[in-house]
């Protein structure tokens, strides 16, 4: 801020002294011109006068006369001498000069002085005579010459006077416009400076900790003054409300993360259940024995997410009530308690298909055939497949092997399949399934192409995620897909992606490894 105050002072000096100084300038040039005008003038009267009074006197050599004519033109300081010479220009017949003291004295050299040409003036005195043969007749005869000295220091003292008034000038309007411009930008500036220092206590301090500004001006910056400690005023209260929400919400976030957990909890349990129930299709009349347990406890999940959603956006746009918290408590106990009680009949279910389960997620890694295990998996779920009009044609040669997970390739194919008659067909559609099989290199290509109704545009980037399903109450657990990826990617460690346009089917493209890592 002392930079700003110091600039503002230079720049109205520079300013001023600027201007003063064209001013000055313009009028010692004015100043010039008038006093060069005035010795021009003085020159001319001057010579006139004396190609007037002088060849009179000098034609009757009244050398008395003479010099009184002289001393009379030389009053004016600016005549240094004046010297008058007869008929023969060498001879001086009168002359007076100034000496180092100014006083006029008698000039006694004959020597013409040739110097500052430019400050001398030589003119002839010329005589009028009458021609005795002829009365009416004048004529003019030469009779001397008068030589004028003149001096320009008047000149120069004039106008090194006006040079030093004007810089006297300059100065002292600069002095005065200091002492000015320093008490009236005081007046700004200490006002800005009380609210710089009061912004910054107020960025690096409690607001408790800063004190308000005075309000005792009646001018703008008293108004500036009111206005910062109202929002100081505001600012106080707001930090005051946002510290009691913060601990509302702090307690808030613990319920919420606890309910999360339970929730992670319940999803785990449920992914699992999805997990042990495809299993289920392996064996015939699995699938309908707990489908009742499993249908409940996805909709009580998908209640629960969706209650946990709302929360989240609420806690996330910072307006979160406390009815909503006990809204979405009541909720999460309610959807746990019937998650709950569900998993666990699924789980009593499954346990009575244990030693299948068993076969399936407990195996170990194994080289196996890939075209019969597929033969072998498609043939488990023939009492599926004969409800409906889907053929499934394999394209696979018969010495393709991999040295993997063989229940999670049974689980990937059990999956993909009933993905496909869930979602790409309804109950009396006739279609095709095709699964397309070769190696390359190290690599086992798997394509999964059906014909049926394929995924919307707006879908085709969740089909993989957890609970996600376009058949939510007919079937549909939206868990299929997500455990075919997880096997896929983080068990076998391949990838897979899919392509779509909706009405014309949908194409899953595998790749695992020969080899699975261990």
């Amino acid at each position: 801020m002392h930079r700003i105050y110091i600039r503002l002072i230079v720049m109205f000096l520079f300013i001023v002294t600027m201007v003063l100084a064209i001013s000055g300038t313009y009028s010692q040039y004015k100043l010039s011109d008038q006093l060069q005008l005035r010795d021009d003038q003085l020159r001319q009267s001057v010579l006139a006068r004396l190609q007037i009074s002088l060849p009179p006197a000098l034609w009757n050599l009244d050398k008395a006369k003479v010099d009184s004519l002289i001393e009379a033109e030389m009053i004016a300081p600016e005549i240094k001498s004046i010297r008058v010479f007869d008929i023969n220009v060498s001879n001086l017949f009168s002359g007076k000069m100034r000496d180092e003291q100014g006083k006029i004295v008698n000039a006694n050299s004959n020597v013409r002085n040739m110097s500052d040409k430019d400050d001398l003036i030589e003119a002839p005195l010329t005589y009028s005579e009458f021609d005795p043969s002829n009365r009416n007749s004048q004529k003019l005869a030469n009779i001397g010459q008068v030589e004028i000295k003149f001096s320009r220091e008047q000149i120069h003292a004039a106008l090194v006077a006006e040079l030093a008034h004007k810089v006297l000038e300059i100065l002292t309007l600069d002095f005065i416009l200091v002492i000015t411009l320093s008490f009236s930008l005081r007046m700004v500036f200490v006002p800005l400076q009380q609210l710089r220092d009061s912004l910054h206590d107020l960025a690096i301090h409690e607001t408790t900790e800063v004190e308000e500004l005075p309000e005792g001006r009646r001018d703008e910056f008293g108004e500036v003054a009111v206005g910062f400690n109202r929002i100081q005023r505001k600012m106080k209260s707001t930090i005051s409300m946002a510290r009691q929400s913060e601990v509302t919400a702090k307690r808030a976030s613990l319920n919420a993360e606890q309910a999360l957990q339970e929730l992670r909890q319940t999803q785990d349990s449920l992914v699992q259940a999805e997990r042990l129930a495809s299993l289920g299709g392996l064996v015939a009349g699995v699938a309908h024995e707990i489908n009742t347990p499993v249908g409940i406890t996805l909709t009580g999940a998908s209640i629960l997410q969706q209650a946990t959603d709302r929360i989240s956006l609420a806690m996330s746009a910072g307006n979160i009530k406390k009815s909503q918290i006990q809204e979405y408590i009541e909720t999460a106990v309610e959807s746990s308690r019937l998650i709950m009680a569900n998993s666990q009949r699924a789980a009593e279910l499954i346990h009575s298909f244990k030693q299948i389960a068993v076969d399936q997620t407990s195996e170990s890694k194994r080289p196996f055939k890939v075209k019969d295990y597929i033969d072998e998996v498609v043939m488990c779920l023939h009492p599926r497949l004969k409800k409906t009009n889907i053929q499934i044609r394999i394209n696979c040669a018969e010495n393709i092997e991999l040295d993997s997970y063989s229940g999670a390739f049974a689980q990937i194919i059990t999956n993909l399949i009933m993905n496909s008659l869930t979602h790409a067909f309804d109950a009396n559609d006739t279609g095709s399934i095709e699964i397309n099989v070769s190696l390359q290199n190290d690599t086992l290509l798997l394509k999964f192409v059906d014909d049926g109704k394929g995924i919307r545009p707006e879908n085709i980037n969740k089909i993989f995620d957890p609970f996600f399903t376009t058949q939510l109450g007919k079937g549909g657990s939206g868990l299929g897909l997500n455990i075919v990826f997880n096997l896929i990617v983080k068990k076998m460690g391949g990838s897979i992606n899919v392509t779509s346009a909706f009405g014309q089917g949908a194409k899953f493209t595998i790749r695992i490894p020969r080899v699975a890592p261990s």
